[in-house]
């Protein structure tokens, strides 16, 4: 206002109807209804949130005011806690056959091993205790007294060895040679098979062969143009019949 040349200023009287204004916007002078202002966070019209320590409150900013709202809870047990749920209750326990569990509580049926239960908020859920895979076949297979699940028995030790080319089966421990000498076989603990063949390591110019056995003979005599002699016996050169020969083994 003017009065004789001097100029008077009053601060503007702001009216905020609502109880979490905004600050006044850039170039106002008065806070502003059209959001909320809430634990120092600015929240638009309409904007439903939950406070930081809330515990499941829910909040709402409408026309400059924020309502908050808590769950109701009703007394006593309820069926199982829920991480998700914002409501605190103890649960049931279970009376199952004259005992009390607790919730949560697994326990066998009747003592034994073959049944699992479980006490759910006052319900008991029971379940065969699911038995291992077995790799061996069903004739092999043995269900104990007292035992839920089938175990696999060993399988009976064989007697011998059986040999599919001939159908001659043969004693645990047997040694035979399967046609070749210098080969021999013997039949293992387990039913197979093992064989080995045998290196000869003597050397001699004239070996002897004798049939049967696998390695020749250099001790048993002489073997001259296709014919074997013995130890000191003579005989005539087959090149020259004036000259006669004799075997001697060193």
């Amino acid at each position: 206002s003017w009065q004789g040349g001097r100029v008077l200023c009053d601060a503007v009287s702001c009216s905020v109807p609502c109880s979490h204004p905004l600050p006044a916007p850039a170039g106002g002078c008065c806070p502003t209804c059209t959001g909320c202002l809430h634990e120092g966070v600015a929240r638009a019209e309409g904007d439903v949130f939950s406070p930081s320590d809330g515990n499941c409150t829910v909040c709402v900013c409408l026309a400059g005011n924020v309502s908050c709202l808590s769950p109701e809870c009703p007394p006593g047990s309820c069926p199982g806690p829920s991480p998700a749920d914002c409501c605190s209750c103890t649960p049931e326990k279970c009376n199952f056959r004259g005992r009390t569990y607790a919730h949560g509580a697994r326990f066998s049926l009747d003592g034994d091993d073959c049944t699992t239960c479980v006490c759910q908020g006052g319900e008991v859920e029971c379940s065969f205790t699911p038995c291992p895979m077995l790799d061996c076949p069903q004739h092999q297979r043995h269900l104990g007294p007292g035992q839920c699940c089938s175990t696999c028995r060993d399988p009976p030790a064989p007697a011998g060895c059986f040999l599919d080319d001939n159908g001659v089966e043969f004693p645990v421990g047997q040694i035979w040679s399967p046609g070749d000498p210098c080969e021999l076989c013997i039949c293992q603990a387990d039913g197979s098979v093992s064989c080995q063949r045998t290196d000869c390591v003597e050397t001699c110019p004239y070996p002897i062969r004798i049939p049967g056995q696998c390695c020749p003979d250099c001790s048993a005599g002489c073997t001259y143009m296709g014919r074997i002699f013995s130890n000191n016996e003579t005989f005539p050169s087959a090149l020259d019949p004036c000259l006669s020969c004799i075997c001697l083994v060193r």
